[in-house]
């Protein structure tokens, strides 16, 4: 079972769509991701909603004048979200499969508090970087060329970060990581802004007039693929923290794991 299915049954599912505060995360979220999404004022769009949930999201898009679809891997979250009549057509399935749209369907995508998933091997057959390749090479097919896609997510550390960017540029996309509030851990938010069939000029982060000069607010990539050609949908590995992070993750899920040792992520002298 999947992780995500797992954890939003249809109890936790009720709650999340009921709890007042989340709705006022989820809608300020959604507010920013479309206010990056940079659409044309006063046109109502076409904009597809990834991990779209209950359909909090998506009421935000429904009350700025957009048309949208929505698609989830969880089918109590889309369950709440029929219950709830959203003005979105709904979509069951897994992004890591790929988005089942026609080419240049949408004006845009968002999506909030999702992206995040794909780099968890929730089965043995799945490879995180394989998955968020299938998922980005085929949201750049079902996008109209020149519009944005824009994920909020919690990534929980830089490879993650450049994980995800990787993939997305090997599919095609052109943007970065915009950062909003960096000093505050609160407050702070990290937005995917990727551009597709042009390259854009990447928005600042809120809240980065008043950042310190050492907190990087923006993260941005190109079409360059040098640094990346021998990772070969492989994940990025950096050392014995690295390991011991993973190792770490991984008692927590209850699996068993060799204990650490002074030997643990050191370099291997080479077989002859």
């Amino acid at each position: 079972m999947n992780d995500v299915t797992w954890f939003y049954n249809e109890d936790e599912a009720k709650k999340y769509s009921q709890n007042s505060r989340m709705i006022e995360i989820q809608t300020q979220m959604s507010e920013r991701a479309v206010e990056l999404l940079n659409l044309p004022e006063g046109e109502p769009c076409f904009l597809l909603d990834v991990g779209c949930g209950s359909g909090l999201s998506g009421d935000y898009l429904s009350e700025e004048g957009h048309y949208w679809v929505g698609i989830d891997i969880s089918t109590a979250m889309l369950d709440v979200a029929l219950d709830r009549e959203v003005g979105g057509d709904l979509l069951h399935g897994d992004m890591g499969q790929g988005m089942p749209f026609r080419p240049g369907t949408f004006d845009g995508c968002i999506s909030i508090s999702a992206l995040q998933w794909l780099c968890n091997a929730d089965k043995r057959t799945h490879s995180p970087p394989k998955r968020l390749y299938t998922f980005f090479s085929t949201l750049y097919s079902s996008l109209s060329r020149g519009s944005r896609a824009v994920f909020q997510l919690y990534p929980e550390n830089s490879e993650q970060v450049e994980l995800i960017t990787t993939q997305a540029m090997r599919a095609g996309f052109s943007g970065g990581m915009v950062v909003d509030y960096p000093n505050s851990s609160k407050a702070k938010k990290f937005f995917l802004c990727l551009f597709a069939g042009v390259t854009g000029v990447l928005p600042k982060g809120l809240g980065s007039e008043t950042a310190d000069q050492s907190v990087a607010n923006q993260v941005q990539f190109s079409g360059q693929r040098s640094r990346f050609k021998n990772m070969k949908g492989k994940s990025v590995k950096k050392g014995r923290d690295w390991i011991l992070e993973k190792k770490e993750r991984r008692r927590r899920q209850g699996r068993e794991v060799r204990a650490d040792t002074k030997y643990t992520g050191r370099q291997r002298r080479p077989h002859f």
